[in-house]
C-alpha cells in the first residue's frame, strides 16, 4: 500500500457525469474519489480505462437512465448554465475566485491545452 495525503475539494461537474460516476462508483464498491484518483492516473499515463465488457455495458446503462448523452468532443464546448454571458460580469483581472484569472482566460488557457494535446 502507498499511503496519501487526501484533501476535499470544491470541484465544480456537470450534473449527470457526477450522477453516472457516483452511480459506477457504487456499482464498483469504490469511493468516488478512488474512482475519480484511477481514472485520472491512468488517463495521465495515456493508459485506456481498465473497465471489462461488463463495466462497459453498466455505464452505458447509467449514461442512459441519467440522461449523460456528452462525450469527450463536447468537452472543449461545455459552458455552466449559470456563467455570466461572454462580455459580461467582472472586470478584467477579476473573476472566479478572486485569484486574477477572468473566466474568459479560464476558457482561454483550456481550449489552448486542447489544441496542444490534442483531443483532451
Amino acid at each position: 500500500m502507498i499511503t496519501v495525503e487526501r484533501v476535499q475539494t470544491g470541484v465544480r461537474m456537470e450534473r449527470r457525469l457526477l450522477k453516472v460516476l457516483k452511480g459506477l462508483a457504487e456499482y464498483l464498491d469504490l469511493s468516488l474519489g478512488d474512482l475519480l484518483e484511477g481514472l485520472v492516473l491512468h488517463a495521465f499515463e495515456g493508459r485506456v480505462v481498465p473497465f471489462d465488457a461488463t463495466t462497459l455495458d453498466v455505464i452505458r446503462r447509467l449514461r442512459e437512465v441519467y440522461g449523460l448523452d456528452l462525450t469527450a468532443a463536447d468537452s472543449h464546448r461545455l459552458t455552466s448554465a449559470d456563467d455570466p454571458p461572454e462580455g459580461a460580469g467582472a472586470a478584467e483581472g477579476e473573476g472566479h475566485g478572486g485569484h486574477g484569472d477572468g473566466h474568459a482566460d479560464s476558457e482561454n488557457r483550456h481550449r489552448n491545452a486542447g489544441e496542444r494535446h490534442g483531443d483532451l
